[in-house]
């Protein structure tokens, strides 16, 4: 049998390029070169196969929140190994998933309370439709069966996921596979288009939801969105006051409110939970990423009383939500995620949040001079740096250029992982993240940018 401490170096590359599927990944340009093989991680750094240090900017895929090899998120995982490494949920409990649940329903917003668990933000959101879906099903709503999404909203990769996601480059394919939605504008690209300032905006976007709604509610089972910013769409921030608009009108129409707070959610907004920023507390929340501190797969989506008595009945009705996975609360992904919550009150993280956010934004003005550089987007330590052909026109670079890739490749040389969306540079580091480091990303950005953009 072979073991990994036994291969070399050569030998993973080529069984990576021969037998490896990467997401989001065009594998003709993947194949072209050897691939950047990461070993080991140490706080905010990565660290790959020949020893080379890179600050792990994206967090690992937006999932990491207190650094890499934390000593008391290893001990949890490795005290419950000693115990039990799973254990379904179906017709048993265990103490790990029951202890979050708990803390989970205390520090959530509102009367969220009740923890139905899964393995991904894809799975979370699939739940939360499920669940909106029967509710109204259950109350006797049946004319309630589908969702209002936001374009360029990303929800997931699931087909469910897929239906209530906005972003034509990764969905649009599938479309013959995926149930109808209803598409309100993204708040920030309905800004842009309308020569709005943002802190102008959250009327007007919130009446061209109100137009749907009006004339659609009794069709909508809910409306699901990234609260404050949309993530894989571009970084995109809602306007001040939009989220709370929408949260007023669900309540007029009667339309359930979901929350995806799976890449927004556990501080990366400068809050717990994003929905805290402007007081609204959703019918339904689904987390994921950094939920176990970005250590194991674990997913929550979180409904309140009102919602989970509509499933409370004999058996015989048939209000049972007859859904269910069999990693479903794992027993390690919950002590990670137990420790990691620990870890927001051991190291202070949301405390000490303020000034790494506000480095991040004297860096993004500073990047905002650079000329191929036509907009700079943040909410909390969540930035987004667009690269244009002409920036003044907003003119972009073409696809075959792919110039954000380059950029972030680029990056590389000097230190640090970013990715980009599209001609968007990608900034979201774990919150461990120094101020010394923000400045190290944002130099990185700068030169990278000088040296690849025409």
């Amino acid at each position: 049998m072979m073991k990994a401490t036994n291969i070399t170096k050569k030998q993973l590359t080529e069984y990576d390029l021969n037998h490896l599927w990467h997401p989001f990944t065009q594998m003709k340009e993947w194949c072209a070169q050897d691939p950047l093989i990461i070993e080991r991680g140490q706080g905010n750094y990565l660290i790959d196969i020949d020893g080379k240090r890179y600050l792990d900017g994206v967090s690992s895929l937006w999932a990491n929140i207190h650094g890499h090899c934390r000593r008391e998120i290893n001990g949890a995982i490795s005290q419950q190994l000693s115990m039990i490494s799973h254990s379904t949920l179906l017709g048993l409990t265990h103490p790990p998933a029951a202890l979050l649940a708990r803390r989970l329903a205390d520090i959530s917003p509102g009367d969220l309370r009740w923890v139905f668990y899964s393995e991904s933000g894809s799975t979370a959101v699939e739940i939360a439709l499920k669940i909106a879906f029967q509710y109204w099903q259950n109350t006797g709503r049946t004319s309630k069966k589908t969702f209002l999404c936001l374009r360029e909203g990303y929800h997931g990769d699931t087909l469910g996921s897929v239906s209530v996601g906005g972003i034509d480059l990764f969905h649009k394919i599938y479309s013959p596979l995926l149930f109808n939605s209803y598409k309100a504008p993204s708040p920030y690209l309905f800004c842009r288009e309308h020569g709005l300032p943002l802190d102008q905006g959250a009327e007007p976007c919130a009446q061209s939801v109100e137009q749907i709604l009006g004339q659609h509610h009794n069709e909508i089972a809910g409306f699901i969105l990234e609260p404050l910013l949309q993530g894989a769409g571009g970084i995109l921030p809602f306007p001040p006051g939009y989220l709370k608009a929408v949260r007023e009108l669900c309540n007029k129409y009667d339309v359930l409110l979901i929350a995806d707070e799976v890449a927004v959610g556990f501080g990366r907004t400068g809050t717990l939970f994003a929905c805290e920023q402007e007081g609204v507390t959703p019918d339904l929340l689904c987390l994921g990423k950094g939920i176990t501190g970005g250590y194991l797969p674990l997913a929550a989506t979180i409904c309140t009383d009102e919602v989970f008595r509509h499933f409370w009945a004999d058996y015989h009705e048939l209000k049972t939500f007859f859904h269910g996975h069999t990693y479903t609360g794992n027993p390690l992904a919950c002590a990670a995620a137990l420790a990691s919550l620990d870890l927001f009150e051991k190291d202070r993280a949301l405390e000490v949040l303020p000034e790494k956010i506000e480095v991040l934004r004297k860096g993004l003005e500073r990047l905002r001079q650079l000329p191929p550089v036509g907009d700079t987007r943040q909410v909390g330590l969540m930035a987004g740096v667009e690269v244009f052909k002409d920036p003044n026109k907003l003119e972009p670079y073409s696809l075959a250029d792919r110039i954000g890739h380059k950029v972030c490749m680029k990056v590389r040389e000097h230190g640090v992982i970013l990715r980009n969306l599209g001609d968007v540079i990608v900034i979201m580091p774990p919150l461990s993240i120094t101020l010394d480091e923000i400045t190290q990303i944002i130099e990185s950005v700068e030169m990278a940018i000088h040296e690849v953009c025409p």
